[in-house]
């Protein structure tokens, strides 16, 4: 009988060891899981969170800002084909836009006057343009200038160069970014040599 009862207390001790090792196993497995879980949700977030902070802001039919080439991934506008051609100065965005009427017809990256010192209103393209100047007083030059107002005063033009055409690569890389010009509309090179060849006198200029 004793032996019976220990056989049975044997056995009873078993099956809880065996329950108790299964029970443990089985929460590990579970807390495992849910921390494998936790960690890929965190890194995916993480990596999400990455990803939005690295996106780059710049419209998909805009070149990344670069003074060296076009503002845009297209061929500029033929303004023979519009009928309502003006250009929009915007100094709070330092963008100018060619329109058609109300449609944008091209995006370009500029820099304005520095204090301001751009003026705002309505003008209108004027007779006076070249492909270089050089200003002895504020010791900048550019090339391909456009006047819009006061008659040789107030330019559309590159970014600045020295007084032997040679660009100021330290101006030249605030284009689109700031206002640093001394009133005039800076353009990069190729911008500027289009609007220079294509934007005809008497063209309406609106700066705001």
């Amino acid at each position: 009988m004793k032996r019976t009862l220990r056989i049975v207390l044997l056995v009873v001790v078993m099956v809880l060891v065996v329950f108790s090792a299964h029970h443990l196993l089985h929460s590990s497995a579970k807390q495992e899981t849910t921390e494998q879980s936790s960690q890929k949700s965190s890194t995916g977030s993480s990596q999400k969170k990455t990803s939005t902070s690295s996106d780059d802001t710049t419209p998909s039919y805009m070149n990344k800002i670069n003074w060296r080439k076009s503002s845009e991934n297209k061929p500029y506008p033929d303004l023979n084909k519009l009928s309502n051609v003006w250009i929009h100065v915007s100094i709070a965005n330092q963008r100018v836009y060619i329109k058609d009427g109300n449609k944008t017809v091209y995006t370009m990256y500029a820099s304005t006057g520095i204090h301001n010192s751009t003026p705002r209103g309505t003008f209108h393209i004027q007779a006076e343009r070249g492909d270089f100047f050089y200003n002895q007083s504020s010791g900048e030059g550019a090339h391909y200038w456009v006047s819009f107002k006061d008659h040789g005063v107030y330019l559309f033009h590159t970014v600045p160069t020295d007084q032997y055409g040679k660009y100021n690569v330290k101006e030249a890389d605030q284009l689109g970014r700031t206002a640093k010009s001394h009133g005039c509309v800076r353009l990069s090179v190729p911008d500027a040599k289009w609007f220079y060849n294509h934007v005809k006198e008497g063209t309406k200029v609106v700066i705001n």
